[in-house]
């Protein structure tokens, strides 16, 4: 009897998407030379004794060991007006453990390497106006509703974090990578904001989904995994390679100035 390719991924798919949800307990014990790996920043944020105006990032980086074969981790960071450092938001794994919280508030260089994957920066907003968006990224921290609870797959994870906080503040726009596995992890909700905050998603308990927006394009989650187009940057999103295509350009943005500022 033959059996299609398709007939392999039926089999072969759901296994490894299992063995993905169960495997951060092992991964937070198991040692590995990820530990020494560099943490060094990479010149993608701007250095506060030099940049008085406040400023809000948003990175992504290929996960910790054979994770990253499959997805990123993201996180964001903010630096209000005249700050003598940036505060950097994110989720941990690892921070149930020692902490009994997931989520992680420090002040690390917010453009360090990943245990040795270099960053990308997708989201740069900056300038009047940014302070306000910053009061409620720090709101959205404090009110993120899985703090006990950390899934590799579907979520929620570093990348359902991230996306939660994102929706309270869509001035960032910033549009989160086909890899990021958990993005679209809604919970019970099943209607919500899309990250960027320029369109809607519909997604049921992270596997199964539809995302529009002007910022996003069109994605079809699927199993926990995205299919999408963006027509502003001429690419395909996909599971494992994030972004195929033009990839993104001019992440920079400021927030125009109110309309009375204008005339």
């Amino acid at each position: 009897m033959k059996i299609t390719l398709a007939k392999w991924l039926l089999v072969i798919l759901p296994v490894a998407l299992f063995a993905l949800a169960h495997a951060d307990r092992e991964e937070r014990m198991a040692p590995g030379n990820w530990r020494n790996a560099s943490r060094d920043a990479v010149g993608l944020a701007p250095d506060p004794a030099t940049v008085s105006e406040a400023v809000v990032q948003v990175y992504a980086a290929r996960a910790v060991r054979w994770r990253g074969y499959f997805g990123v981790h993201t996180w964001i960071a903010a630096k209000p007006t005249d700050a003598a450092e940036f505060t950097v938001y994110e989720v941990l794994s690892w921070g149930l453990r020692r902490r009994g919280t997931t989520v992680r508030v420090s002040n690390r260089a917010p453009d360090t390497r990943w245990y040795g994957n270099a960053p990308e920066l997708l989201a740069d907003l900056r300038g009047a106006g940014v302070d306000e968006v910053i009061a409620r990224i720090e709101g959205a921290v404090d009110e993120y509703p899985y703090t006990g609870d950390y899934r590799v797959w579907p979520g929620p994870n570093s990348n359902t974090f991230t996306a939660f906080v994102l929706r309270a503040a869509p001035e960032v726009r910033a549009d989160l990578p086909g890899n990021a596995i958990g993005k679209d992890y809604l919970g019970p909700t099943v209607f919500a904001r899309s990250p960027s905050g320029t369109g809607l998603q519909f997604n049921v308990l992270g596997v199964l989904g539809v995302l529009v927006g002007a910022e996003e394009g069109l994605e079809l989650n699927v199993l926990g995994l995205t299919f999408g187009l963006d027509p502003n940057q001429l690419s395909l999103k996909l599971p494992l390679a994030g972004r195929l295509g033009f990839g993104a350009g001019g992440v920079a943005r400021a927030l125009e100035p109110p309309a009375e500022e204008t005339r």
